[in-house]
């Protein structure tokens, strides 16, 4: 959430709308169960009725801060009010002295006389069996220009990430998946990559997906305008900076007319081809992300939203200070984020420090 419009949000709240919805969002996380305003009546510290914290929950609901799964019954956050949530109210919990011995022993455990994957895979599964989650460890940065770049599903949730130099160097990252990433979306973004990194770097190729990005934009841009001027379409709203969707009408008419449904087809094509360029920009982001831990919420990250899983990621540098990878947690949206940023950030920190 950007800061104008986390402050926004945040005046519209007083304290008694706040207090209730930091109380709903912590029970779904801790719970995964909605909350009903007469459960919540008795949580709060103040004296209120069922009936006044049923017209705060309402507010909220208008909001886009939370929703009621069915009919009478409680409500539970939305991705808005989770990613609201975690930049406004939430307060990171510290590792126990005992989860950083813990953690700390298992890194150099693993590091001695290991190679980078294997000090990897185990911090991988280190940080799932700590989180619960399914730990993520994504392909260091390699300056060397690279060649070729292959997913290849090992069982259902983990897959075996193979970049291919030019100097004929590989190297494998074991990556954990969440439920529902299929044989066929792995081959697909082989694919896609392939066509674009031949002798780039992953930051090189980072550019070129980005400029070609542009490019669709451009071209979506002067085609939607095209088809609203001829009457043909209309705007159907900004979603998430991306260029409006565009509501086809007169079909009739455009049964009559070859042009304009050829026109629409490329316009459905350039809309599934910038959706792929901002997933696959977004995968090498991961691998060239700054520092500090990063938070991604249910379709915030396209390429592990298909079960609604959020990840928390974050990256780990080489003795030159320089990014080279990043490690992370996926799992549901309602992961622990206050436990689970801490023991990522630690676990990379951890890493940076082997590799000096």
């Amino acid at each position: 959430m950007t800061k104008p419009v986390l402050d926004q949000t945040l005046q519209s709240l007083d304290m008694r709308s706040r207090d209730i919805f930091r109380r709903i969002v912590e029970t779904y996380l801790r719970d995964g169960e909605p909350v009903g305003s007469r459960n919540l009546a008795r949580m709060l510290p103040s004296s209120l009725s069922p009936a006044t914290v049923r017209n705060v929950m309402s507010d909220l609901e208008h909001l886009g801060l939370v929703y009621a799964p069915h009919i009478s019954a409680g409500r539970l956050p939305t991705q808005k009010g989770l990613r609201f949530f975690v930049d406004a109210f939430m307060e990171l919990g510290d590792l126990s002295d005992e989860e950083r011995r813990v953690i700390e022993a298992q890194v150099k455990a693993s590091g001695k006389g290991a190679t980078l994957e294997q000090m990897l895979t185990e911090a991988s599964q280190m940080l799932s069996g700590m989180s619960r989650g399914a730990g993520v460890v994504l392909a260091a940065k390699n300056e060397v220009p690279l060649k070729h770049i292959e997913f290849i599903q090992l069982e259902p949730r983990r897959a075996l990430a193979v970049l291919v130099s030019q100097n004929g160097d590989v190297e494998n990252r074991v990556v954990d998946l969440p439920e529902g990433v299929t044989t066929s979306q792995l081959h697909e973004a082989s694919n896609y990559l392939n066509a674009h990194i031949g002798g780039r770097t992953l930051a090189e190729a980072k550019e070129e997906i980005g400029r070609l990005r542009e490019q669709t934009k451009a071209a979506l841009d002067t085609l939607s305008q095209e088809l609203v001027e001829k009457g043909l379409a209309v705007w159907a709203g900004v979603e998430s900076g991306l260029p409006a969707r565009l509501i086809v009408r007169g079909r009739a008419n455009l049964l009559e007319n070859v042009t304009a449904q050829a026109d629409i087809e490329l316009l459905r094509h350039l809309f599934e081809d910038l959706e792929t360029q901002e997933g696959m920009v977004q995968l090498l982001d991961l691998a060239e992300a700054g520092s500090g831990v990063r938070i991604f919420i249910g379709s915030e990250n396209r390429l592990f939203s298909l079960s609604g899983s959020s990840l928390v990621v974050a990256p780990y540098r080489d003795k030159e200070a320089r990014v080279v990878g990043a490690l992370g947690v996926i799992g549901p949206t309602r992961l622990n984020y206050a436990r689970i940023v801490p023991m990522v950030d630690y676990t990379a920190q951890l890493i940076s420090r082997m590799l000096r």
